[in-house]
């Protein structure tokens, strides 16, 4: 009988995703610290895969990337108070271009990702603020060779901040922060990625769901707490130094309130109906 109980206990151990880049280190760093890293099975990946696994019913609970999950908004409820986002510069969503933005209607514009929500974002400021319409194409993150076949490049991730801080300047590129570019034209807060359980399981385990969203809060601030620690320990395996990455986590915005709502819903309104889910689409937030 213990056995069987044991089992059925590893069983129900939530399948949750983890994205392999460093903006979610912040999240991740304290669950380690706190050991409830041993109540997941956690599922390390891209944005754009565990957004897929989440959405198949290959994981419980996962970061979705906003569009993915504004598509999926029936079947999903985020979690409040937790996302990935920006009030400002966002540092690691970036367009990297040889010409002013305004000279690249009918140019060449990569894309350095199949982040559906950094590219629809990038898509929506030139097109809404520039008024041009790029030929885009989607291509490997190197800047290098996007820069001998494009004018520009739409770049996410670690990708961007290696872009960003190393390449470009070295190579005399501009470069244009999305996060800052969303928020200059709307004066809104954004939001890249929400962390979300599917709602058939959270009809099937509500306490385990509340128990993950509790630990992934947790971890967040013990980790912003011990920023300095967490980026020092980042640094050792990065390009970048303890100084840049402190800056980086700080300037990410972790939370998921009213204002981060409201831009969400702004976003929803102007790309909706050309993006696969309805102007008006309701976000479910955890209770």
């Amino acid at each position: 009988m213990d056995n069987s109980t044991a089992v059925d206990h590893r069983r129900s151990r939530p399948r949750v995703g983890h994205i392999q880049f460093l903006n979610c280190l912040p999240l991740y760093w304290g669950l380690a610290r706190t050991g409830a890293l041993l109540d997941f099975e956690l599922s390390k990946d891209t944005p754009e895969r565990l957004s897929e696994q989440l959405v198949r019913g290959d994981l419980d609970i996962a970061p979705v990337t906003l569009v993915e999950f504004l598509r999926n908004a029936d079947d999903l409820v985020a979690f409040p108070d937790l996302a990935v986002g920006c009030d400002g510069p966002v540092m690691s969503c970036v367009i990297v271009s040889q010409v002013p933005l305004a000279q690249l209607d009918r140019a060449r514009v990569a894309l350095g990702s199949t982040s559906r929500t950094s590219v629809r974002l990038a898509q929506l400021l030139l097109a809404e603020q520039y008024g041009v319409q790029p030929d885009y194409y989607t291509c490997p993150p190197d800047l290098g060779v996007m820069m001998q076949e494009a004018e520009a490049a739409v770049l996410i991730g670690d990708a961007a901040l290696r872009a960003a801080l190393h390449d470009a300047p070295r190579l005399g590129l501009q470069v244009h922060d999305l996060g800052q570019m969303w928020k200059d034209w709307t004066g809104l807060p954004f939001v890249f990625a929400v962390w979300a359980a599917r709602k058939d399981y959270l009809a099937r385990e509500p306490d385990v769901v509340k128990k993950v969203h509790e630990a992934f809060l947790t971890s967040r601030d013990l980790s912003l707490e011990e920023v300095g620690k967490v980026a020092k320990q980042a640094a050792r395996w990065e390009v970048f130094d303890a100084e840049l990455l402190e800056r980086y986590f700080t300037t990410l915005d972790f939370r998921f309130g009213a204002e981060q709502l409201a831009g969400v819903r702004e976003f929803a309104r102007r790309t909706g109906p050309t993006t696969g889910f309805p102007a008006d689409v309701t976000v479910e937030l955890l209770g």
